[in-house]
């Protein structure tokens, strides 16, 4: 009885020395791509410091690791070397290389209460459709994005054009790119009517005109491509003809890094870009300008894009415990109104655009909603299993096409096959 005694006292003892210690803190390694359009870097850095301001326990450091593609293969190489971030954001369809490469683990294992599964319900289901598979959640949305349309409104009105009208379709866009160009006396073209750019991101774009005319380039389990369908091709067609046939495009490959500014600088009415570059050009464009949905074919449509948030595994519960509540916190809508207000990314959830801040910045931009609204039509961006390689040979199908070197259909039945031979063990 003695010896429990001096052992229960030794016991609370010991609980009262640990309570009085100050509380380790829970260390924590963020990897997140700067190269994006807005002012990411810097609001990503101020909304880190803000929570760990309200959260000292916790402690994040952020590494802003480059483009995309930098942080993906940076992420890979300090997982496969036992030296994972806990967590980064990596485009959402990475999704499943990460799976293959087994270096995620699914947000489903944190998700415990009532309060838990209403805020994995809250985001936009588009957004979704590159977060989710095999009934688990790898991927929280975050930097989200769809292309969409821009236009320069002096140089609509100069062009006879109704400047707050832009084209809505295909044939449109063709019409009003015509009476766009503008050349000089040797005959050099000074302004083209619209920019898709095809390097870069090429099958992104390019899957804006694939939905509009209603044909998905993957299944959702990534383990088939539809690139050789004869409305992938017809879309492909239509593409090399803003060129070759209708003279409304520059020929060949159209940088995508190059677009903005040859916006801004009058090379180009119109321009297909992400809703990503909108704070960019709010604050750089030396005229008025415009933001709309992509123009339609058969249907209106335009991939979703951008980044989500992914937890990796060689963490402890408890870093993984602080990921997810660091992830719930910045996702929450007064932090997300701040993301979206610094970048123009979509805000992913639709609590974000009902609170004050969001009201009150849209009234005074209403574009921002574009992006929102063309939800409605959207669908996932093009993701398979060997995503790289997989979208390598669909892009490559693309620049072969738009540089003259084969036809739509040799292209695309080429890309088919690959991929094909590349899926075919995941199915």
């Amino acid at each position: 009885m003695f010896a429990k005694a001096i052992k229960s006292a030794a016991l609370s003892a010991a609980v009262a020395i640990c309570g009085a210690l100050p509380a380790q803190a829970t260390d924590l390694q963020f990897y997140f791509p700067v190269a994006v359009g807005g002012g990411a870097a810097e609001t990503i850095e101020a909304l880190t410091k803000d929570y760990m301001a309200q959260n000292p326990d916790i402690s994040i450091d952020a590494v802003y690791a480059g483009s995309y593609q930098d942080t993906i293969a940076k992420v890979i190489t300090a997982a496969r070397g036992g030296n994972a971030p806990q967590l980064s954001v990596a485009l959402s369809v990475d999704m499943f290389t990460l799976i293959d490469e087994d270096l995620i683990v699914p947000f489903d294992d944190f998700i415990k209460t009532d309060e838990d599964r209403a805020w994995l319900a809250s985001f936009y289901p588009a957004f979704m459709e590159n977060s989710q598979t095999g009934g688990k959640t790898y991927g929280i949305p975050f930097q989200r994005s769809t292309p969409v349309l821009y236009w320069n409104k002096e140089a609509f009105a100069a062009a006879g054009l109704d400047p707050n009208t832009p084209p809505a379709t295909w044939e449109e866009m063709v019409e009003m790119g015509k009476k766009l160009v503008k050349k000089d006396e040797n005959g050099n073209v000074t302004q083209w009517g619209v920019r898709i750019p095809t390097s870069g991101f090429p099958y992104w774009l390019f899957q804006g005109l694939s939905t509009q005319n209603d044909v998905i380039l993957a299944n959702a389990e990534g383990n088939k491509t539809n690139f050789d369908d004869p409305k992938v091709v017809e879309a492909l067609e239509y593409l090399v003809s803003l060129s070759t046939e209708h003279g409304v495009m520059e020929p060949g490959i159209v940088e995508w890094g190059a677009t903005p500014k040859a916006f801004f600088e009058g090379q180009t009415a119109m321009m297909w870009t992400t809703t990503g570059n909108l704070t960019n050009v709010r604050k750089n464009a030396p005229f008025d300008f415009g933001v709309g949905m992509l123009p339609a074919n058969k249907r209106r449509g335009a991939p979703t894009g951008g980044g989500n948030f992914y937890l990796f595994k060689g963490t402890s519960q408890e870093q993984l415990a602080a990921a997810v509540d660091f992830i719930k916190w910045i996702t929450e809508p007064e932090q997300s109104a701040k993301w979206t207000m610094a970048t123009g990314y979509v805000a992913p959830r639709p609590a974000t655009w009902d609170t004050p801040t969001m009201q009150a910045y849209a009234a005074d931009f209403p574009a921002v909603l574009v992006a929102r609204d063309q939800l409605e039509y959207a669908v996932a961006e093009l993701s398979t299993y060997e995503n790289q390689r997989v979208t390598r040979i669909f892009n490559d199908a693309l620049a072969a096409a738009i540089t003259g070197q084969k036809d739509a259909a040799s292209a695309l039945a080429e890309a088919q096959a690959q991929a094909d031979a590349i899926l075919a063990a995941y199915r």
